[in-house]
């Protein structure tokens, strides 16, 4: 089933009309009905009853995302969700680290005593505590040196903050945020696969397939570093998705094709 982008977001938020000052042009975004005035929305172009929402030279016009490019933003706005969620739990990581380092010997003892406590209980069961991964690596993790671990935490911090910032920026679709994502996500992926190779887990593997599909797809769809024409190429598609400039070349051509029938008279 093919989803109508367009209806689907005039549905949610609305539709957004303009008057542009050109007769021509205006005539064709503008209808009477007996309903009263209605003006063509830019998005989906289903005709609206009201006055416009704006008005004046054609080259004004609000530039409303519709069709593939509206889609485009529909995607980036889930990868900033995706994103803004890895960050704040990597914050609260960051924040666990960083307290953890400064109460690591009470902690360590608080552990001990409740291993004690469990150990024959798990015993009964015949699972040995005192072989388990699980608590060999976290017996490990109390042999860090405190400023090793406040080290961790300022790194998991400023990885947070790459997160955030790139979050915000897909959300409002800014070009650098496309960049930096690319860029911050590819110098991870080597990692990933490397985490892979030592304990595989379902979520490992579709974050790696996630975050290799995000880079391919951004790279591909915003024309990033000069691919399918580059930044010039990516403008002239989103601006030849508006509307209006449909509608402008529309009138463009009706008023060409008198003065060709001419010449191909004569």
């Amino acid at each position: 089933m093919k989803i109508d982008w367009d209806r689907r977001t005039c549905a949610r938020r609305g539709h957004v009309t303009y008057a542009p000052d050109e007769p021509g042009l205006r005539e064709r975004l503008h209808a009477e009905t007996a309903l009263g005035v209605a003006w063509r929305c830019l998005r989906c172009g289903d005709f609206a009853l009201g006055d416009p929402h704006g008005c004046g030279p054609a080259g004004q016009a609000p530039l409303v995302p519709r069709g593939k490019v509206l889609r485009d933003l529909f995607i980036l706005r889930f990868l900033a969700v995706e994103r803004a969620v890895r960050g704040v739990f990597v914050v609260l990581v960051a924040v666990a680290v960083w307290r953890f380092s400064n109460s690591q010997d009470a902690v360590h003892r608080l552990f001990d005593e409740y291993l004690d406590v469990f150990r024959p209980v798990f015993r009964h069961f015949h699972y040995d505590l005192d072989h388990s991964p699980v608590v060999g690596t976290l017996q490990k993790t109390f042999g860090y040196r405190h400023n090793t671990l406040v080290l961790v935490a300022v790194l998991l911090l400023a990885y947070a903050l790459i997160e955030l910032v790139e979050a915000v920026g897909l959300w409002y679709a800014r070009r650098w945020a496309e960049y930096l994502t690319v860029v911050a996500t590819a110098a991870f992926l080597p990692l990933e696969i490397y985490e892979l190779t030592e304990h595989i887990s379902g979520l490992k593997i579709g974050t790696l397939l996630l975050n290799i599909l995000a880079v391919v797809y951004i790279l591909l769809a915003k024309c990033l570093f000069g691919l399918r024409g580059g930044h010039r190429a990516f403008e002239e598609e989103r601006r030849s998705a508006s509307l209006l400039e449909v509608e402008v070349a529309a009138q463009a051509g009706v008023q060409a094709q008198p003065r060709g029938s001419a010449l191909s008279g004569r």
